[in-house]
Parts: structure tokens; sequence; C-alpha cells
């Protein structure tokens, strides 16, 4: 399934992202024929068990989707979409049809949930940087209600989306809502998770897509550095660009090694040092991927046309999002610190 999986989303993603459709995106278009095919593949379900709606694939094998659309920078909120379905699903709440995002996603930002005078709830507060807010059809809210966290799904024209963009372009919205919740199925329902839980399996995600994108960026350098000639001889055949080569190619292994050990850990609960070593190796590659593959290809890396930079533009985002590495090392490192010299490395093993 995983290979026969990846290869149909390799075929899709590299028939539909043009070079048109990044253009594009890149100046706030919503590439709805990129999405409605991604959408019939079946492709945003896929961390979905079968009875919500998914086709039974691991957690692993949904996040190697995920590297091959960061792989072609595919514009789309998939890596969200599939998350909020997820969460939902884990809920216990229908997942609705259409893009999907979560909020909040930045630490020391909340929601209140409090009873309404009568019957039902309300949900007030703010979130910024919410990915894809402005094209969501629904944002899945975490929010401290009576008794603990809950969540609600809060579809479209319920709150307002103040536009704002990460580097690369991708919308990271202000969301503010003040809106009243009615009882029945779409009422609020209890999360058997917080919010470190939360940024916890947004860091999974990032650092696949973190993984997908310095493969491609390895992929276009190698080429690049093959095909231009210097001093009468591509200039891959110097020393120089061959070392620097070498810790790209390095930097690829550890951040595909980092994903993976992510994948696994979304799949057996989320362990915080698991999850911060890997997204704060990622983080790291992805900084060392991108200078190293601007130097070799010099100016033309930062042209419009060509597809470097909206590889190393999403780096310098993801590496960010969701915790960057200093926030994660620190996760780390208190949990090295709290287990003492007895008990470090039973913590690693058990990581």
């Amino acid at each position: 399934m995983s290979d026969e999986l990846t290869d149909s989303a390799e075929r899709l993603f590299a028939n539909e992202t043009t070079a048109t459709v990044l253009r594009d995106a890149d100046g706030g278009h919503w590439p709805a024929s990129l999405w409605e095919k991604v959408t019939a593949a079946g492709f945003t379900a896929a961390l979905l068990p079968e009875e919500a709606g998914g086709f039974g694939i691991t957690v692993p094998e949904a996040m190697a989707l995920l590297r091959v659309a960061a792989a072609h920078a595919a514009p789309i909120p998939l890596a969200e979409t599939m998350l909020t379905s997820w969460l939902l699903a884990r809920a216990g709440l229908a997942v609705p049809p259409g893009p999907l995002s979560l909020a909040p996603v930045r630490a020391g930002e909340t929601f209140e949930l409090s009873p309404a005078s009568g019957e039902g709830w309300r949900l007030s507060g703010a979130a910024s940087r919410v990915p894809w807010a402005r094209q969501a059809a629904a944002i899945a809210v975490l929010a401290k209600g009576p008794g603990g966290d809950f969540i609600v799904c809060l579809p479209a024209g319920r709150f307002e989306a103040k536009a704002s963009a990460n580097l690369a372009n991708e919308p990271r919205d202000l969301v503010t809502v003040d809106a009243a919740i009615a009882l029945g199925a779409a009422a609020p329902a209890p999360a058997d998770f917080g919010a470190a839980q939360l940024r916890a399996a947004g860091a999974v995600l990032r650092t696949n897509q973190i993984a997908g994108a310095i493969a491609s960026a390895l992929a276009v350098t190698v080429d690049y550095v093959q095909t231009r000639v210097q001093f009468g001889r591509p200039i891959g055949k110097f020393q120089a660009i061959q070392q620097n080569l070498a810790i790209l190619a390095g930097q690829s292994a550890a951040a595909i090694a980092a994903a993976e050990m992510a994948a696994e850990a979304l799949a057996a609960g989320l362990n915080p040092v698991v999850v911060g070593a890997a997204k704060a190796r990622a983080g790291e590659a992805a900084s060392i991927a991108a200078a190293i593959a601007h130097q070799a290809h010099g100016a033309i890396g930062f042209t419009q046309e060509y597809k470097l930079h909206h590889l190393t533009r999403r780096l310098w985002s993801w590496r960010d999002e969701f915790g960057n590495d200093a926030e994660w090392q620190r996760v780390v490192g208190r949990a090295a610190f709290n287990a003492g010299a007895d008990g470090l490395w039973p913590m690693i093993t058990a990581a």
C-alpha cells in the first residue's frame, strides 16, 4: 500500500503543481483544481480510520503523503486538513468537507468556552498565525471550558479571519471568535488532549513537510550543478561544491530520519521528547540545507520562475511553526535534566 500510495501522490503532485499554480498561489490565488484532485484521491482523509471515512493506512504512510506534497511545494492545506480531520474524528465530531484548519497554533493563545444564558455555549477568543483560515470551510478550535478542554468545529462565517501570511505567502491569519454554539450534533465535545499535544501533533506534520522540501531542494541542486558550466566544466565537478552537496545530502537524510521518528511518535501517543528531538533536528537541517542550496545556485535560486525559492521559503517558515528549534530543544533538555544521571539512558531508549 505504501509504495502504491506514494507513487500515486507523486504523479498527482508532479502533474498538478505546475509553475503557473505556484506563481498564482504566491499571488493569493486558491488552486481549486489541485485541491479537488487531492480531495478526490482521498489524501485529506489519510489520517482517519476506515470507520470515519479513511482508507486504513498507518500514520507513517499518511505522513509520507505530506513529504511528497511538500517536495512539490503544493500550495494547499493538506497537512492542516489531515490533522483537523483526525482531531475532530478523535473527539467524535463529524468531519465537514472542504479545506480545514485548527486553532490555536501558538503557545499562550487560548479560546474560552462558557455556558450561555439559557441553553448552549459561547465561544470567544483570538488566535494568530492560523494556517489557511480564510480558505477554511471550518476550523477545529481547542477551547478551555468548564472542567477541561473541548473541541469545537466552527464553520466558515462563524469566525473572522484577518489576512496575514508567512514567508512562503501561505495564509497565516488572525482569527477572532465571539459566537454562540448551540446544542446538538455540532455541540462542543470533550477533548482527550490539550494545547501541548496539539502543538506536538502540528510539529510532527511540519517535520515531515520539512523533510520532503529538503529532499526536493537536494534534487534540484544536484541537477543544477551537473548542468551549470563554469570554467569549461560543470560546477558539480569542483571539490568545494561536492563537499557542500555531501553536507546537503546528509542533512536531507537526517531530516527524513527525524520525520519517520516523528510519524511513529504521532502513532504512539506523541512522546514530547521524541517529537521535540525530531522537530529540532529537522529545523536545523532546514537552515543548513536552504543555505547550501542557494549558495550553489547563486542568484537564479531567488528568481520567480525557478522552483528552489518555493521550497526554501517554506523551509524557513515551517521550521518556526508549531515550535522552533530552541523551544523543542528546551523540552528535550528539561526532560533530560529531570531524568537525572541514572535516568537519562532509560529515557533515551524508551523514547
